[in-house]
């Protein structure tokens, strides 16, 4: 039998540091199954838990939720005060926590990665002396989703598809009636040839393709696996690199006409602190070992501190102390002898 969810009130929660590996993370405003009203919290998803924050600088959660108790997943259709907001019923087994995503593009990206967690959960749980299913592979599906997204209306998604060829030919998308999603494809044939699918999501669960013959899946992945296999690989995920500035800009104002001008911030690099020269008066031998020495840390390795040995370069000013030492020691053994 699962454990009931844990919840550790502010104060009481570990340092962030600690936590397990996060795959996703965002506001959410979450009610649960005692609570009266909603609050607006940083959430966390961190191995099989939800870590709650009162905000995303905090340094220790106040509320954690283990997911082992998951019985299921769904939408909540009732409106929110904010109309683009979507909400979500997670129900575990001791009652219901409601969340509220502040999009539906959001929702479907929890939605997705929180399968992805509770897949591993319930495949551990069955079929752990058969079956591993390494959760960096649901990452990856869900990555995808999210890439594969795109909150845009029926024309504006044959134009992206048809403006990127090589990005993919296939977007998921919100519904016309604002409540169901749809899939756009497009391939070409004497010319582009739109085609769009409707997804609606069943009331016990679950997501259907409507076709002819509707194609039940269980989450948005196998709605997107599915369209995959049924075409053989011919429709694949739309993913648009989207592209970055390569240079700093900023917009100012003519003091005399007001008139704005867009400008390029000067791209110089950093300049370079120069080295300190030797100290007269002791000639300097430079040998190829002294370029480079080798410190063995005393530190294990950890995941923030994977390197057991450290290279570094030492400054003009080191390599001319260790000749006076040498000079001085050598100067020693000649009195001596």
């Amino acid at each position: 039998m699962a454990a009931a969810p844990v919840r550790q009130r502010c104060g009481s929660g570990g340092p962030r540091s600690q936590l397990p590996p996060c795959y996703f993370e965002g506001y959410l405003e979450k009610r649960g199954p005692k609570e009266k009203a909603s609050r607006r919290l940083w959430t966390c998803l961190c191995g099989n838990s939800l870590y709650f924050f009162n905000n995303a600088k905090d340094a220790h959660y106040v509320e954690k939720l283990d997911l082992g108790g998951f019985v299921s997943l769904k939408d909540d259709s009732s409106r929110d005060r904010n109309l683009e907001a979507a909400r979500l019923i997670l129900r575990m087994k001791d009652g219901e926590t409601k969340f509220t995503a502040p999009n539906l593009e959001a929702r479907e990206l929890w939605k997705g990665f929180l399968y992805s967690v509770i897949d591993v959960i319930i495949s551990l749980l069955h079929f752990f002396t058969r079956v591993f299913l390494p959760i960096s592979r649901y990452y990856r599906w869900a990555r995808s989703l999210r890439e594969c997204f795109r909150p845009v209306s029926r024309t504006e998604a044959e134009v992206l598809l048809e403006r990127h060829p090589d990005c993919g030919n296939m977007l998921l998308r919100p519904g016309r009636d604002g409540c169901s999603l749809a899939v756009t494809t497009r391939q070409d044939l004497n010319g582009s040839v739109f085609r769009h699918y409707r997804v609606t999501q069943r009331d016990q669960g679950g997501y259907v393709i409507d076709v002819e013959n509707p194609i039940p899946c269980a989450t948005l992945h196998d709605v997107i696996d599915a369209l995959v296999e049924k075409t053989a690989g011919t429709l694949q995920p739309f993913l648009l690199e989207e592209p970055y500035e390569e240079n700093i800009t900023y917009v100012s104002a003519n003091d005399e006409n007001g008139e704005k001008i867009l400008h390029t911030a000067p791209s110089s690099p950093l300049p370079r602190v120069p080295a300190l020269p030797p100290k007269q008066g002791f000639p300097l031998s430079r040998s190829p070992a002294a370029d480079r020495r080798i410190l063995t840390s005393p530190v294990p390795a950890s995941p923030t501190n994977p390197m057991r040995r450290l290279i570094l370069s030492p400054s003009p000013l080191t390599q001319t102390l260790n000749e006076e030492l040498k000079l001085t020691l050598e100067k020693r053994k000649t009195s001596q002898d």
